[in-house]
């Protein structure tokens, strides 16, 4: 072989990797925009990953994951979200309402797999449950009926309670829907409820600072992503108030809180990742029925009880899902 030609097919040679390498489609792009921070939502991304997993998805292999966390400033989500859309991400993945409307506002092309505890039918996400219409989809974690269930919960650790203190962010779109539920639900009860805003670390300590001077009976937390951030300051701030306090997920029990009834976080965003890794095999969300809770957590923290010097009720402990010692 002359040298010319062996160089000529040498050359060739090298380039044949370069040209496949160019001809393989790029890695989709899943956008992760939460309304909350990533040191409180670890265990959630975890959860999401698994659930990708499971569909055959893993960061860096098929799959590239961004992530843009608002840390509770629900006004940085418009602008997260937008960078997204001009990537563009395959899929966005939306943690919390104000996460998942500022995705829906953004686009009305690229796929969203939402997180939600309101409707997502009366916050316009989705047309209907089973036929959720447009490009979202995801899961409810259905926490504005639970407040009623709260609620018994408290009449049931103080039959005696009169006045309920709850304490709400009022700048999420939890907040309405949540408090409607609740307020229809007090007055069957006798019960007179007493709202608290707190949208700020400082205005959590201005309402804990108002309710020392009240001495209420009980207290009951609002289920707004804001105040899953701040669940440890929350359940340090409740010790110090030395009431029974009733929270709506288990990760506050498991910071020290007293007693919670919910959803299972973790659960949904597993469920989050599977119809995530749906959409990229091709799964349209209009044909993904949007997910709604059919099992709920209760969570009661005995060490707490006993520092509260408080006897949880035998009918409590025999409908607790997990007892923390």
């Amino acid at each position: 072989m002359r040298r010319r030609e062996f160089i000529t097919l040498a050359s060739g040679a090298a380039a044949w990797p370069l040209a496949a390498r160019a001809q393989q489609p790029a890695m989709p792009i899943v956008g992760f925009l939460s309304s909350l921070s990533q040191r409180t939502t670890d265990h959630l991304i975890t959860s999401w990953q698994r659930g990708l997993r499971e569909t055959g998805f893993i960061d860096g292999k098929n799959v590239t994951f961004e992530f843009r966390f608002a840390d509770g400033h629900y006004d940085r989500l418009p602008a997260f979200a937008m960078e997204f859309v001009r990537r563009p991400a395959s899929v966005i993945v939306a943690a919390a309402p104000s996460a998942a409307i500022a995705a829906k506002m953004g686009t009305a092309t690229i796929p969203i797999v939402f997180v939600v505890g309101l409707d997502p039918v009366a916050a316009g996400l989705v047309v209907s449950f089973n036929q959720p219409g447009g490009n979202a989809t995801g899961m409810t974690l259905n926490t504005g009926p639970l407040g009623q269930k709260r609620l018994e919960i408290l009449r049931e650790l103080v039959p005696k309670v009169k006045v309920v203190p709850v304490l709400v962010n009022p700048t999420s779109p939890d907040a309405v829907p949540e408090l409607r539920d609740i307020q229809a639900a007090a007055p069957p009860m006798g019960l007179e409820l007493r709202l608290l805003n707190a949208s700020t670390s400082e205005e959590i300590d201005s309402a804990f600072s108002i309710l020392a001077q009240q001495r209420p009976d009980v207290l009951l937390i609002g289920s707004d992503p804001f105040f899953v951030i701040h669940r440890e300051h929350l359940v340090a701030s409740a010790a110090r108030l030395g009431v029974p306090t009733v929270y709506p997920f288990r990760e506050f029990v498991a910071a020290g809180g007293l007693l919670s009834y919910g959803t299972s976080i973790v659960n949904a965003y597993r469920q989050a990742g599977i119809y995530t890794g749906r959409i990229l095999k091709g799964d349209k969300p209009t044909d993904l029925p949007v997910i709604q809770p059919t099992t709920f957590e209760l969570v009661i923290n005995l060490k707490t009880a006993q520092t509260l010097a408080i006897d949880i009720p035998a009918t409590l402990h025999a409908r607790s899902d997990e007892v923390i010692e």
